[in-house]
């Protein structure tokens, strides 16, 4: 079977001068700025205008751009190689929420090359509408006209592949602790405000089984560890507790930190500035005795091996899969994708 894969993610400014474009479309969709559509484009507009100097400053950190582009095309090339060892034709392609390749021309590449199955993988490995179904709308939107038929994988927080390569990599980290040094492991994830939540968003208690099925996986007694959420934004109240405040803590029980993120499968501004600069100072400052951060699974083999298993079962099957046998989130999250059991 000619099966193309098609990998969401946000995406990422090129330039300094694609940091504007970025951010109005980042905030012009209606998932994450969620007011009438007459008043979202101008305030999206607003919005990055305000926020170019403090995203210019981040990006001139690393280089002045995201390398999203470039770890999610290694992604995708590796995902390639592994179905084709496994005797599978497959292309992988990508498409960008906030950023080009966007859905229209990945969609225009996908019928170019006449697959007779598409799978949609989002690298988000947990569920939320702000993200992957905000992914899913703008596909639906750009292959309206593609008959082919496709499959969605909506989420995969406690598959084998994912959880193996966020545990090897812990672990490895974990290795490195000073002696004489006690640690807590902080499991960092991008932040959502509550009332995303409140409308019933499965996404923070998919962060949950994720972070609860990589401690199990870890396998370390006594383990001192922690939930955390990071990136706020503006002036609501998002999920906590925030990481940055989890660091301090940290410091005050005169702690070392072991730091990971479970929500990012990719190394970006997020990882890169935040983590490895801003959180690394706070640190510091909050008297962390040691601060250790974790890489992003990337291109693991566990992680793609995890991927290409997400692939074949979606291959078989038609609708929304998730990685699980059918629905994993409580009937009380009314936004999740998959159908509600009969």
């Amino acid at each position: 079977m000619k099966l193309a894969v098609v990998l969401f993610n946000l995406g990422g400014p090129d330039s300094p001068e694609d940091i504007e474009p970025f951010l109005r479309n980042l905030f012009s969709d209606p998932a994450i700025l969620s007011v009438p559509d007459f008043v979202r484009k101008p305030l999206a507009r607003f919005i990055a205008r305000r926020r170019v100097p403090v995203a210019k400053e981040i990006y001139a950190k690393i280089g002045g751009r995201s390398p999203i582009l470039e770890e999610t095309q290694a992604q995708a090339r590796t995902l390639e190689k592994v179905l084709d060892e496994r005797g599978h034709e497959t292309r992988a392609f990508i498409a960008m929420r906030c950023s080009p390749p966007f859905s229209e021309a990945c969609a225009r590449d996908v019928a170019a090359w006449k697959p007779e199955k598409i799978v949609l993988l989002p690298l988000y490995p947990q569920f939320s509408t702000t993200t992957t179904g905000s992914s899913f709308d703008a596909w639906d939107r750009a292959a309206r006209e593609m008959n082919v038929p496709t499959s969605r994988i909506c989420c995969y927080p406690q598959q084998k592949g994912f959880v193996a390569e966020a545990a090897k990599l812990i672990e490895g980290m974990w290795n490195r602790r000073k002696a004489g040094v006690d640690y807590r492991l902080l499991l960092s994830a991008h932040g959502l405000p509550e009332r995303t939540i409140a409308r019933g968003d499965p996404y923070q208690w998919q962060v949950e089984q994720s972070a609860a099925a990589i401690v199990d996986r870890l396998g370390i007694k006594e383990l001192d560890w922690q939930v955390c959420y990071q990136s706020r934004v503006g002036p609501l109240k998002w999920i906590g507790p925030a990481t940055d405040a989890e660091i301090r803590k940290a410091g005050a029980d005169n702690k070392g930190v072991v730091l990971a993120p479970i929500a990012f499968v990719s190394e970006h501004s997020e990882t890169l500035v935040e983590l490895d600069i801003e959180y690394a100072h706070v640190a510091k400052s909050a008297g962390v005795a040691d601060y250790l951060r974790v890489a992003t699974v990337g291109t693991g083999t566990l992680f793609v091996e995890g991927l290409a298993d997400l692939v074949e079962h979606a291959a078989v099957t038609c609708g929304t899969a998730s990685g699980a046998d059918g629905r994993i989130c409580p009937l009380s999250f009314r936004a999740c994708p998959m159908e509600m059991p009969r």
